[in-house]
């Protein structure tokens, strides 16, 4: 995962990064919520599934890049297996705006960022060189 991102950003942009992870996991799960509680059967019930599994992961910011990719295929055939008007306009936001988590990452207040995020190692008795002079 750290090969993915140079950083995990913090002050404003990972403040940002987490506003954003937050109210489109929020909205996913809000969603696919109201469509299981509107459909009956099992094979109507896997997508609005597969939506709340992945608005979960995007507001815990586990596996950001990966969740955020696969919410950009599903959104991208949403829209084409049910070419509506304002679905597919809707369908082609949500696309973007997973695509576009699925590039920046998750930010440092994430799953991600304390899994996968740099380490520091503190060694008893040694004391850390001085930084450079710039």
């Amino acid at each position: 995962m750290r090969r993915l991102f140079f950083s995990f950003p913090r002050g404003a942009p990972g403040a940002a990064l987490l506003l954003l992870r937050v109210v489109f996991g929020a909205r996913l799960l809000v969603a696919a919520i109201v469509a299981l509680t509107s459909t009956s059967g099992l094979g109507a019930a896997l997508d609005p599934a597969f939506s709340a599994v992945l608005g979960l992961l995007l507001l815990a910011g586990l596996w950001t890049p990966i969740v955020g990719g696969l919410v950009a295929i599903h959104a991208l055939w949403h829209g084409f297996a049910y070419p509506a008007g304002e679905s597919q306009s809707l369908s082609l936001s949500l696309g973007t705006i997973g695509a576009a988590l699925a590039l920046l990452g998750p930010g440092a207040w994430s799953i991600d960022a304390r899994l996968f995020g740099w380490k520091r190692i503190d060694i008893p008795g040694k004391t850390p060189p001085d930084p450079p002079p710039f």
